[in-house]
């Protein structure tokens, strides 16, 4: 038995079933590549679903990890450390918000986004019946409030009854916004670009009228940028692309570049009028370990000028991509910003996923028939013209 099938099995034999995993084993990443235990190349255009944004093994991130190992990896936050303080400190100033709260997960975000809402509506008005409007097909993740804003009721039915209070509308519809609008509602929260519901990036006009709603009726803006924030669109967050600011804001995924971390940041109103010592907390979140990347990874984001690389590089995948779809009929859309990409198949998407991974290349799918691409934000466009290739290669296949 060879090692790739042995480590396959025992992993079935261990793991809860709840992922259907690709028949490979990883073993190692390089810059924008990753090799299986059997020795096998692959250009990965999936970075860990949108995670490993400087790719693997960046010397500088991973010598300020080691250095935090042999330090201190876990104080609690009963205890100042430094890292997380310098982190906090980068993260607010490139941010432009005034407050952060570090988690595990982008999961975790959204529930302390949603205890924030919840809590400062509560102070302003005393009530206990408040709403929240989502979007239909969106998603935030899989704990029971995150679930309760997921505009999916595939995710939704088998865990009900949910969190109270939520209403979705059609997203880029800002009449279906409205219509929802009413005495009740403390938030509106969306992902600023929609990410498993198809690469759905906000409209102009619809995230700038849902702002003006939010701020006429004194609603609080959540904007969820845990998969396209930290530079994949082309900005440091994709709302800076559409000249609006959040109240609240969530991050994850590319925030600790492979560290699992989170954050949910919120401006001066909210931070000052919502969650006080005891309202809200965590055991791992911002410890010095997460801290030390985060910082770091915030640092090579600034100096390396690393959205407007994504910006130049996502504008070459859009070109090429719509050459890829004037070629292969299959292809009836391409969606997205920056390096945060979709194309709309015709044909089943997983064939083509499978197909590519045959060839080397490593994408993921966005909803039933959007090929996802959320490449690492350090590549070049020679990897570009290598992905089309191999995914033409992929497509011929499964035609």
């Amino acid at each position: 038995m060879t090692e790739s099938k042995a480590c396959m099995e025992m992993a079935e034999q261990n793991l809860l079933h709840t992922y259907n995993r690709y028949p490979i084993v990883l073993e190692k990443g390089e810059g924008v590549y990753l090799y299986d235990t059997d020795g096998k190349k692959y250009l990965d255009f999936a970075a860990g679903i949108a995670v490993q944004s400087l790719g693997y093994g960046n010397r500088e991130l991973n010598e300020a990890i080691k250095e935090q190992v042999d330090l201190l990896m876990h104080s609690s936050n009963l205890f100042y450390n430094v890292p997380i303080a310098r982190a906090a400190r980068r993260a607010v100033a490139a941010s432009g918000m005034e407050r952060v709260f570090f988690t595990n997960s982008g999961t975790e975000a959204i529930e302390g986004a949603l205890k924030a809402a919840r809590k400062y509506a509560f102070q302003k008005d005393g009530r206990r019946d408040h709403e929240i409007i989502a979007m239909e097909h969106s998603f935030h993740g899989r704990s029971l409030g995150a679930l309760s804003v997921t505009g999916n009721a595939h995710y939704r039915e088998p865990f009900e009854p949910l969190l109270p209070g939520i209403r979705f509308a059609v997203f880029n519809d800002l009449a279906s916004v409205e219509a929802l609008v009413n005495e009740k509602t403390c938030a509106i929260l969306m992902e600023t670009v929609q990410g498993e519901g198809g690469i759905y990036p906000a409209e102009p006009e619809f995230i700038r009228g849902v702002q003006a709603v939010c701020e006429k009726n004194d609603i609080l803006l959540i904007l969820d940028e845990i998969q396209c924030g930290m530079g994949r669109c082309g900005e440091l967050f994709a709302w800076q692309y559409y000249g609006v600011k959040p109240d609240i804001m969530t991050c994850a995924k590319a925030i600790g570049c492979g560290v699992p971390a989170g954050a949910f940041f919120l401006n001066e109103k909210v931070a000052s009028r919502s969650l006080v010592p005891g309202d809200h907390g965590t055991t791992y979140g911002g410890n010095p370990l997460v801290g030390a990347a985060v910082d770091k990874v915030f640092e090579i984001f600034e100096r390396e000028k690393i959205p407007a690389h994504a910006k130049e590089m996502g504008a070459y995948l859009a070109e090429k991509l719509e050459g890829l779809a004037e070629e292969f009929p299959c292809i009836t859309a391409r969606r997205g910003m920056g390096l945060m990409q979709g194309l709309v198949l015709t044909v089943p998407v997983g064939e083509v996923v499978n197909r590519a991974r045959d060839n080397g290349l490593l994408v993921i799918t966005a909803g039933s028939d959007v090929l996802r691409l959320v490449p690492p934000l350090i590549i070049e466009k020679a990897h570009v013209d290598e992905m089309i290739e191999k995914l033409s290669r992929a497509l011929r296949q499964v035609l």
